[in-house]
C-alpha cells in the first residue's frame, strides 16, 4: 500500500476550484464520462479488436455514490501515479495560474481540469482500475480532499476503470437519475462512445413492482377452484408499460454516435436534418432550411446551422449554436467563434482545433478564430446566394422569415452585407418580392433615387393608395431593425442618394407635371392654417398635385419621425420637435373654394376637417382627437342640410 500528498504549491487549491467552477457545477459528469471515452479510444488504437465499448454511469442513492465505469485501456500503477498524482493535479495549478483573479464569465471549457473535478461534488473520490496489459495488477487510488491520497491492490478483473464518487452533503440533486440523464443528454449526447445510465433506484422499484405482479397473480391463481379451466391470459404480459424500465442499462445509450453533422451532406436527407433540430433544441416545428458545414481545410469544422422562423421583434428570438469539440458539448453561444448576428440561428458546431481552456479576450484576438467566423460567415451567405439564384420562389418563401436576421447581419458584418446585398429582397404592399435594384428598375422614372415605404400597410392604406394609383411600389418596412436598416443603406449601401421615405413623409411622385392649377397666396394659408388649427410650427404650402379630388396631404419630415421612434424603441424620451407640412393641392376646387372663402366659423371647421381628414391618411385619430372630428362632421352635415332644405 502506498500513501502520499500530491505536490501543489498552492494553498486551499480546492475552494478556489469549487468558485470558479460553481456555476458550471455539472460539468463533472461531462470530465468524468469524456475520462472513460478516451480510455475506451486509447484503447482502441493498440489494435485491439471491437468489442462492447461502453461508459456506463450508475446512480446508487442508496449508497451515496455515483459511479462512472468504462471498459477501456485501463491502469497501471505507475500509469495512476503519472495521470492521477500528477498530471491531473498539475492541470489544476495550471488552471490557478491562468485564471487567479480573472472574471468567470471568461472561462469557456474546462478541460484539463478533468478528473479533479470530482472533488466538487464529492468528499471521497475511488479508483477502481486494471491495465489491459499481460499480466498487470489491479490498483485502487483513493483521496477524501484532493491533496492526500492511498494506492493499494485491488480485486478487479476486468479491464478497465471504475470511478466512484461518494457525494457529500448538500449534493443529493446529483443522487437523482433524472437529474443526472438530463446532463449527461446535453453534455455528453453526441459523444463517439455509447454511454448507458443505471438508475439503481429505479432499477429496485421496478424489481419490486414486478415481484408483487407476480405475488399477485400467484395468488389468484391458487384462489381457483381445482379443475377450473385454465385462465389463456394469466401468462400474459401486462398491457400496461413498465415505467421503471426506461432506466435499465439494458435499454439504448443516451447518445448519438454517430451526429448527422459529422456525415457527408450527400448522404444526410431533408428528414433525418429535422430530426436532429427538433432533438437538438426540443421543439415540435421544423426549420426553414439549413447550412451543413463540413471542412477539412483550412479549418477542422462540422456543423449545421438552422434557419428557424424569426419573429418580426427579432430581439426577443431565442437563438442557440451549441459549441462542440470532439462531439463532446463545451457551450452555447460563444459570440467570440461565432458572429453576433448568427446568434439569431440555431445550430451546432464542432471544431476541434479551437483553443477552448483559454479566456475569451484571447479568443477575441486569435487569428485562427477570426478565420474561422469568417468562414461560417461566407457559407452562411453562400446558401443565401445559391437559394436566390437556383431556387428563387423558395427564397421568396422564406423572406419573411428569416428577413431580420438578414438585415441584422448587414448592419453588423460588412462583409455579410457586400456577400448578400444582390439577393436582399423588399416586399411590396402587392406581395411582389424584388431586389433594389430590380425596384430602382421598375420605378426610377418616378421617383429618381427615392424607395417608398410604408410601416403600417393597413392604417396608411390611404396614403399608400395615393402612390400605387400612380405606379410606384410601395415596399412594407415593419420590422424592429428596418429603421436601423434603411439608415444602413443610405450611408453603406452603395447607392449615392438613395433616400427611403415613407408614404406620409414626401409628395414625390405625387405631383402633376404641366398643369399647376390655380396660384394660392402660400404665406397667407400658412397663416390661416396655423391660426385655424392653433399650430404655430404647421408649415403650409401649396404643390399641383396629379389628383384634383385630393385635397391635401400631411407630411413629416422623414429623419425626425426616425429619430422619434428609434428613442421610443430604446425606452428614451428625447423631446424631438415634430415638423408637419401641409400641402394644398392647387388643382383641387375644395381647396381654392376655402382659400376664397370670407372668414368665419363654416370656414375653420372646413379647415379642420381637411387637416383631420389628412392625418387618417397615414395614421387613426384617437381619443379627443376622434371625438372632435365626429363632432364636427356631424356639424359640417347639418349645415350642408340647412342649405339644401
Amino acid at each position: 500500500m502506498q500513501s502520499g500528498n500530491i505536490s501543489i504549491d498552492a494553498k486551499n487549491i480546492m475552494p478556489v476550484i469549487k468558485r470558479w467552477l460553481y456555476s458550471d457545477k455539472d460539468i463533472f459528469i461531462r470530465e468524468m464520462v469524456s475520462n472513460g471515452c478516451d480510455a475506451i479510444t486509447k484503447y482502441k488504437m493498440t489494435g485491439a479488436a471491437d468489442d462492447d465499448f461502453r461508459v456506463t454511469v450508475t446512480v446508487d442513492k442508496e449508497a451515496r455514490e455515483l459511479r462512472f465505469t468504462d471498459n477501456g485501456i485501463g491502469m497501471t500503477a505507475d500509469e495512476v501515479e503519472k495521470y492521477i498524482n500528477q498530471v491531473a493535479f498539475s492541470g489544476a495549478e495550471e488552471f490557478l495560474k491562468n485564471y487567479e483573479g480573472a472574471d468567470k464569465s471568461g472561462i469557456i471549457g474546462h478541460f484539463g481540469l478533468g478528473f479533479y473535478s470530482a472533488f466538487m461534488v464529492a468528499y471521497k473520490v475511488t479508483i477502481d482500475t486494471l491495465s489491459f496489459q499481460e499480466g498487470a495488477k489491479p490498483v485502487i487510488w483513493e483521496s477524501e480532499d484532493g491533496m492526500a491520497f492511498t494506492m493499494r491492490d485491488g480485486g478487479r478483473t476486468a479491464r478497465g476503470t471504475t470511478i466512484t464518487l461518494h457525494i457529500m452533503e448538500g449534493e443529493d440533486e446529483f443522487l437523482e437519475g433524472t437529474r443526472v440523464r438530463e446532463v449527461l443528454t446535453r453534455y455528453c449526447g453526441y459523444m463517439a462512445i455509447p454511454i448507458y445510465l443505471e438508475d439503481l433506484e429505479a432499477i429496485r422499484a421496478a424489481e419490486a413492482r414486478r415481484a408483487e405482479e407476480a405475488r399477485k397473480k400467484a395468488e389468484k391463481a391458487a384462489e381457483k377452484p381445482e379443475g377450473e379451466a385454465k385462465d389463456e391470459t394469466a401468462d400474459e404480459p401486462d398491457a400496461e408499460p413498465d415505467d421503471f424500465d426506461t432506466e435499465t442499462p439494458e435499454d439504448k445509450p443516451i447518445n448519438d454516435t454517430q451526429p448527422l453533422w459529422l456525415k457527408a451532406p450527400k448522404d444526410c436527407t431533408d428528414e433525418e436534418y429535422k430530426a436532429t433540430y427538433r432533438k437538438l433544441f426540443n421543439t415540435w416545428e421544423d426549420p426553414l432550411f439549413w447550412v451543413h458545414l463540413n471542412v477539412d481545410y483550412p479549418f477542422n469544422l462540422k456543423g449545421i446551422l438552422y434557419f428557424p422562423r424569426i419573429r418580426k421583434d427579432f430581439g426577443v428570438n431565442d437563438g442557440e449554436i451549441k459549441l462542440f469539440n470532439r462531439q463532446v458539448f463545451v457551450a452555447d453561444n460563444i459570440k467570440e467563434v461565432i458572429p453576433e448576428f448568427l446568434m439569431l440561428l440555431k445550430g451546432v458546431i464542432d471544431c476541434p482545433d479551437l483553443p477552448l481552456n483559454v479566456s475569451r479576450s484571447f479568443l477575441q484576438n486569435d487569428g485562427y478564430v477570426r478565420r474561422l467566423s469568417q468562414h461560417i460567415t461566407k457559407k452562411v451567405a453562400d446558401k443565401l446566394n445559391a437559394l436566390f439564384n437556383t431556387e428563387r420562389k423558395t427564397y421568396e418563401g422564406y423572406w419573411n422569415d428569416i428577413a431580420p436576421f438578414v438585415k441584422y447581419g448587414c448592419t453588423k458584418e460588412e462583409k455579410f452585407f457586400e456577400q448578400v446585398k444582390n439577393v436582399l429582397l423588399f416586399r411590396t404592399v402587392k406581395d411582389e418580392y424584388l431586389t433594389l435594384k430590380e425596384y430602382q428598375d421598375r420605378n426610377s422614372e418616378k421617383t429618381e433615387k427615392k424607395v417608398f415605404y410604408t410601416t403600417e400597410p393597413q392604417r396608411q392604406a390611404a396614403a399608400v393608395q395615393l402612390y400605387t394609383e400612380r405606379g410606384i411600389d410601395v415596399i412594407v418596412m415593419d420590422t424592429l431593425i428596418d429603421l436601423n436598416f434603411m439608415s444602413f443603406l443610405e450611408y453603406s449601401g452603395g447607392v449615392e442618394g438613395l433616400a427611403f421615405v415613407r408614404v406620409d413623409a414626401d409628395i414625390a411622385g405625387l405631383k402633376q407635371e404641366g398643369e399647376e392649377g390655380e396660384q394660392l397666396d402660400d404665406e397667407a394659408m400658412q397663416a390661416y392654417f396655423r391660426q385655424a388649427l392653433d399650430m404655430k410650427d404647421l408649415t403650409v404650402k401649396s404643390e399641383s398635385l396629379a389628383d384634383p379630388a385630393l385635397p391635401v396631404v400631411l407630411t413629416e419630415e422623414e429623419q425626425v419621425r426616425r429619430y422619434k421612434e428609434m428613442s421610443s424603441y430604446y425606452g428614451q424620451d428625447f423631446p424631438f420637435p415634430s415638423r408637419y407640412t401641409l400641402v394644398l393641392n392647387r388643382r383641387s376646387p375644395a381647396v381654392q373654394k376655402l382659400s376664397r372663402m370670407p372668414e368665419g366659423e363654416t370656414r375653420d371647421l372646413l379647415a379642420r376637417q381637411l387637416y383631420d381628414i389628412a392625418r387618417l391618411s397615414s395614421r387613426p385619430l384617437e381619443a379627443e382627437d376622434l371625438k372632435a372630428f365626429i363632432a364636427r362632421s356631424n356639424q359640417l352635415v347639418e349645415l350642408l342640410a340647412d342649405q339644401q332644405a
